[in-house]
């Protein structure tokens, strides 16, 4: 596995590796995570696999622009409105996604949700932004244990081409979850965003 710097040399060859199907390792506003493109479902799935992951807990999406989330999810003004509280941030919303994407992206089942956020690093949105899709993301850990907060800790990742080392995650702890799939807001997964700042927002 590679330590790659957070610069253009690095995150170029972060979306060098992404673009050829292998699974990278990168730090976020929240924890570190790992992450391959989510059109490529092959690798997806191998996400799942190196984690240990059911394929009943779909990854997050991560997109550098709201707009790009469109084409993966039915995104209407309530959503909108959120997004533009909270993001970029370590807030992730799940939202009925588009006929015709299934799992292993969304749940599984005939109401097929999906979860998206832009998350609020710098070197995460430049990584977004460079390889200009959609990323399948989870936080760097093994299922049920503690989330990495360092490069080094992704360490244990089977077959992890590359981890970009932008020293300590400043979070922590994984974003704050809401299902905006329904009429009423559920927060699935408190974090860092407050119940009670989500409920104002409504």
């Amino acid at each position: 596995m590679d330590f790659l710097t957070p610069d253009a040399a690095g995150i170029g060859r972060a979306v060098r590796l992404l673009q050829s199907g292998e699974l990278i390792g990168f730090p976020t506003d929240t924890v570190y995570g790992l992450a391959t493109l989510a059109a490529d479902e092959r690798a997806v799935r191998r996400v799942f696999a190196v984690k240990g992951r059911s394929l009943e807990q779909p990854l997050i999406l991560m997109v550098a622009e709201a707009e790009r989330l469109e084409a993966w999810a039915r995104v209407d003004d309530r959503a909108r409105d959120y997004m533009r509280r909270w993001w970029p941030g370590p807030l992730t919303l799940v939202l009925p996604a588009l006929a015709g994407i299934g799992p292993p992206l969304t749940s599984s089942g005939s109401r097929r949700t999906i979860a998206a956020r832009i998350p609020d690093h710098p070197v995460a949105l430049a990584l977004l932004r460079e390889v200009g899709e959609a990323l399948a993301t989870t936080s760097a850990n093994r299922s049920g244990q503690p989330p990495a907060t360092t490069a080094l800790e992704t360490a244990w990742v089977e077959g992890l081409a590359a981890v970009l080392d932008a020293g300590r995650a400043p979070g922590g702890v994984p974003s704050t979850l809401l299902d905006l799939s329904d009429a009423e807001p559920r927060v699935l997964r408190p974090g860092p965003v407050p119940d009670e700042a989500l409920l104002l927002s409504r």
